[in-house]
């Protein structure tokens, strides 16, 4: 039999049809486990979180069949409690499957420490936005005696000297001593 007569034949049209239907059948029962196994068309709606401490969160993304996997903290946000969310992806009112995870940022306790800066024998217009870069708050300013006018002698923090290298938080408050351009008298 030739390969010609063979493709016009019966035999070849039955193998075809009979393929096409294993084909069909295959992608239908493909199709309906599929829609069984990803749960097709049941959607869990994420809650909105922000501001909520991690044990409320958790207790709301259970109900709703959601996980909670926790990012690594953010900037201090002093418009949030501490420990509470501030961020969550996805964001809340979106439709989502199932167990899905839900990733939350949240606030630190406090803002970050930062290292004081040596400022002695600077001038204090140097001295201020160089601590103001640094997001710390210029204090109280006193004077002392000495030549250097508005040289910075001291740096205090709630009363307590600090030197070079010292930690401090974000935004505390630095009080400084300046020299008010008179000798010391012996």
């Amino acid at each position: 039999m030739s390969l010609v007569k063979f493709l016009v034949s019966k035999t070849f049209f039955k193998q075809i049809l009979l393929a096409v239907v294993a084909v069909i059948v295959l992608c239908v029962l493909m199709l309906w486990w599929l829609k069984g196994y990803t749960n097709h068309g049941d959607f869990e709606t994420v809650p909105d979180l922000k501001g909520k401490s991690i044990s409320v969160a958790q207790l709301e993304l259970d109900e709703n069949n959601l996980v909670m996997q926790i990012q690594d903290s953010a900037n201090f946000n002093p418009d949030y409690p501490r420990f509470s969310v501030i961020e969550q992806e996805p964001v809340a009112g979106t439709q989502v499957k199932e167990d899905r995870k839900i990733y939350l940022t949240l606030n630190p306790s406090g803002y970050r420490k930062i290292e004081v800066p040596d400022l002695r024998e600077r001038t204090f217009r140097q001295a201020k936005p160089n601590l103001e870069a640094l997001e710390f708050k210029v204090g109280k300013i006193s004077y002392e005696d000495n030549i250097g006018r508005d040289l910075v002698l001291k740096m205090y923090h709630k009363g307590k000297l600090l030197k070079p290298g010292d930690k401090l938080a974000k935004t505390s408050v630095i009080d400084l001593v300046l020299g008010n351009g008179k000798r010391r008298r012996k």
